[in-house]
């Protein structure tokens, strides 16, 4: 019996070592496999990452970058507070879409924007289209000047890359924000093969606008951006849907060059109305100006009592361009006014702030004469 006993524990003792032996020697195996796994799955993640646009943001403030005291607030807040860090760390639906990096240019609310800050940040765009590794930029932007920025890009900056300018009607704190979509369509579209060669875009409410045609025509709504001519496309789940493409020449197309132009001249914009006087012509004169967009009724029409103090004006050698405060529509050239006596030049369709973005354009490269700026108003 005794004997047996022993034969039992010695039996027993042999299996457990041979079971530590056995669990010993599988974990240098685990150890390995679990490296293995992690390898393929840092060299899937590469690749994924490799297959994935590149696309920069730069952000310049506005009301996708602002906050409200409540959730309620959707037209009263404060712009231009949130950083782009933040911004995008917010939204991690990004990366399904690109690899994307972020960079503050500016902190400031729209309105406030001045010629050197677009010089400024065309001069940053122009400089990350020409690196291999940026396939597309999205500037964010406050709304009030966007139309007028995108535009300005448009005419200046030479690629075929996809350039996206959005922002946002309501703040992020507010219910039913608009600026996350937004900035998703945005990053899409400028990481998308099928938006190269088509210029600069606006793309908010699920609509891609081109720069040229867009303007803000709603002041609360999400809906504000908007063309008589309609959209190019719609984004839908980041895909784009395309309905036609823009004729007019831009970006690669454009005989401007934002890299050879450092600052802009003075171009303003004087308002018709009812009664009005020649006040702001004269005062424009005196400081400087160089051409004066005449924001007119209708057709572009001046007030008798405007027609001498802008002949004077053009006397002087200021350029004056006959442009419309109609939203739609367009100014025919010799209607209403004798453009080819006068000297003066129309603006064609293009709303007041954006003839004066094309005027100051065209006179970076001299002194344009009334015949060439007017061929840029047909041609851009």
């Amino acid at each position: 019996m005794q004997k047996q006993a022993f034969l039992r524990k010695t039996v027993a003792a042999a299996a457990v070592a041979a079971s530590l032996l056995g669990g010993l020697a599988s974990v240098p195996t685990l150890s390995f496999a679990q490296d293995a796994s992690a390898a393929a799955k840092a060299a899937a993640d590469a690749t994924a990452k490799a297959a994935k646009p590149n696309v920069v943001v730069l952000a310049t403030g506005g009301t996708i970058a602002g906050a409200g005291a409540s959730s309620v607030n959707s037209a009263t807040y404060a712009a231009a507070k949130v950083p782009v860090d933040k911004l995008l760390a917010g939204l991690p639906e990004l990366s399904n879409y690109a690899n994307v990096k972020g960079e503050q240019v500016f902190q400031i609310a729209s309105e406030s924007f001045t010629n050197d800050n677009l010089v400024t940040l065309a001069k940053r765009v122009s400089q990350l289209v020409k690196q291999p590794d940026v396939d597309g930029i999205v500037v964010t932007h406050g709304t009030d000047t966007l139309a007028e920025t995108a535009y300005f890009l448009s005419l200046t900056v030479h690629t075929d890359k996809p350039i996206v300018v959005i922002g946002s009607m309501r703040p992020g704190t507010a219910l039913s924000a608009d600026g996350a979509l937004n900035l998703v369509d945005a990053v899409s579209v400028a990481g998308s093969q099928d938006a190269k060669g088509k210029g600069v875009f606006v793309t908010m409410n699920d609509e891609i606008q081109t720069a040229r045609d867009v303007n803000k025509d709603v002041n609360i709504k999400t809906g504000a951006f908007q063309s008589q001519w309609g959209p190019l496309g719609m984004v839908v789940e980041g895909k784009n849907y395309w309905f036609r493409a823009p004729v007019k020449r831009h970006t690669n197309q454009s005989e401007f060059n934002i890299d050879s132009i450092d600052k802009l001249p003075q171009v303003d914009i004087v308002y018709a109305y009812g009664n009005v006087q020649p006040t702001a012509v004269n005062a424009l004169v005196d400081s400087g100006a160089k051409a004066i967009i005449h924001a007119g009724t209708g057709n572009g029409s001046v007030a008798d009592r405007m027609v001498k103090p802008l002949q004077d004006a053009r006397g002087k050698g200021v350029l004056i361009v006959r442009a419309s405060r109609v939203p739609y529509g367009f100014v025919l050239r010799n209607a209403e006014q004798p453009d080819d006596k006068y000297d003066w030049v129309v603006a064609h369709d293009m709303r007041p702030e954006k003839a004066r973005i094309l005027t100051m354009l065209a006179l970076t490269k001299g002194a344009a004469s009334t015949k060439d700026l007017q061929r840029m108003f047909w041609e851009y």
